[in-house]
Order: structure tokens, then C-alpha cells, then sequence
């Protein structure tokens, strides 16, 4: 068998068609280019979106994320949460930056506006302290109830052994009534 190199012809320039992002795409590439920017906490859509993510454990990044795509540009706006002591502006400057960036580099767009609104300033303890969800509070009052109803039913049955002891001991004793 003969060897042969297939080299990628150059597209064809009467081929016509369209390249276009759905926002969700955007918002992907956005919140993970934002995962690492130090002194941002959370991105967050407010309370409304945020429920989901109260009730079960999600790892959805593009939570609090709204943009605004066209064919050559992107406007992005979001609700943020930064911890306490961090310079926001230095922040702000850094997730425009990476936003713009990463944007570029995957999709040629043009990103024209970061706007950020900062909805809270917490610090690391408090964040992580808020961020334990519903479903890990549940579990951890069932397991609580469970070693409690464990417990409450070790005590009734001593209680009971007790009890089945004491009318033992009671029928082979005299009676001391007669």
C-alpha cells in the first residue's frame, strides 16, 4: 500500500454559511476563565437563581452569567459576591481582562462591555460557611435523627430489660401483700 498525504485544501470562498454562539456557550467559556481570580468568591445570579443550587449540589458556572451575543460582539453582566479585604477594583480589572481574552481566543468576538455588580462582600469563612447547600444540611439532620432514634430505642429496650427483670425478680419473691 502506498502512502498518501491528504493536505487540507483552502475552504472554498462561494461556500456560504454562519458561525453563531448560544449565549449558555459564552457564559461557559466566561465562568471558567473566571474560576481562578483571587478575592472573587461566587459568581451569583441573586436568590431567585440561586435556589437550584441551594436545594442540590451544582456545579453550574454559568450561574449569575447574562450575555448579550451578536455576530461580531459580546456584552456580559453579572452579580458577584468578593471577599472581604480584596482590592475590587484590581478584581473588576482582572475578570475584564480574562473575560475579553478567553473570549477572543475561542470565538474571534469581540467583548465591548464587562458590567459587574458586586452583591455582597463576605469573608473566605463566611462563603464556604453559606455554601453548604440544603441537601448537605438534610443528610446531616438525618444522620443526627438517625443516632438519635438509635439511642432513644437502646434506652427503651434497657428500659424494657429492666423492667422484665424487676417483675422476674418480683415473682419469685414472696409477696408482700397478703
Amino acid at each position: 500500500m502506498e502512502n498518501t498525504t491528504i493536505k487540507p485544501t483552502e475552504p472554498k470562498k462561494d461556500v456560504k454559511g454562519e458561525l453563531t454562539y448560544e449565549d449558555k456557550v459564552i457564559q461557559k467559556i466566561i465562568g471558567i476563565a473566571l474560576e481562578n481570580v483571587d478575592g472573587l468568591l461566587t459568581v451569583d445570579g441573586g436568590f431567585f437563581s440561586n435556589i437550584k443550587d441551594k436545594l442540590v449540589n451544582s456545579d453550574d458556572i454559568t450561574s449569575g452569567i447574562s450575555t448579550e451575543v451578536g455576530k461580531k460582539q459580546v456584552a456580559v453582566d453579572m452579580d458577584v459576591v468578593v471577599e472581604y479585604g480584596k482590592d475590587i477594583e484590581n478584581i473588576y480589572d482582572e475578570m475584564k481582562a480574562l473575560i475579553s481574552e478567553q473570549v477572543d481566543k475561542m470565538t474571534h468576538l469581540d467583548v465591548i462591555e464587562v458590567n459587574v455588580n458586586v452583591v455582597d462582600i463576605k469573608t473566605r469563612e463566611e462563603y464556604e460557611e453559606d455554601s453548604e447547600t440544603v441537601q448537605d444540611k438534610v443528610t446531616s439532620a438525618a444522620q443526627t435523627t438517625g443516632k438519635f432514634a438509635s439511642k432513644q430505642t437502646n434506652r427503651a429496650k434497657s428500659a424494657m430489660s429492666n423492667q422484665a427483670d424487676k417483675i422476674g425478680d418480683n415473682l419469685e419473691s414472696e409477696p408482700r401483700v397478703q
